[in-house]
């Protein structure tokens, strides 16, 4: 018996973001360079997301993040992981939402691969 085994390929088109780059310059998403701190999810840009220093975050700066309900925010902390204020950790666990920590470039190829599963994912990425 003889099987007829044809392929198809067909050209999938992406509308998901991803980030390019991340260097000392700064932070290439798609075809968009950006040289200071970017909030994104795998659909858009936040435009509202206010540059805060680390230590000094809280649950409100991600307001619009939330708003798109991801389960999982990502922080990319700029040449080194941090850690972030305790109480944000526990607002994050409160909400059931994950929210993890670690360098620019650990946290931008995190954001692509989880991007690219069709997973619900944010972040907000610190230029190195």
């Amino acid at each position: 018996m003889v099987r007829d085994a044809r392929l198809k390929f067909t050209r999938e088109l992406s509308t998901t973001l991803t980030i390019r780059s991340v260097s000392a310059e700064g932070i290439c998403v798609n075809d968009r360079f950006w040289s200071e701190t970017i909030a994104l999810t795998p659909e858009e840009y936040i435009d509202s997301w206010q540059s805060v220093p680390l230590t000094d975050l809280t649950v409100d700066n991600f307001s619009a993040l939330l708003e798109h309900g991801p389960e999982l925010v990502i922080v990319g902390t700029g040449v080194r992981s941090a850690f972030p204020p305790r109480e944000l950790m526990f607002a994050f666990a409160r909400l059931g939402v994950g929210f993890e920590l670690m360098d620019t470039a650990a946290a931008a190829r995190t954001f692509n691969v989880l991007a690219g599963e069709g997973r619900r994912v944010a972040a907000v990425l610190y230029p190195l």
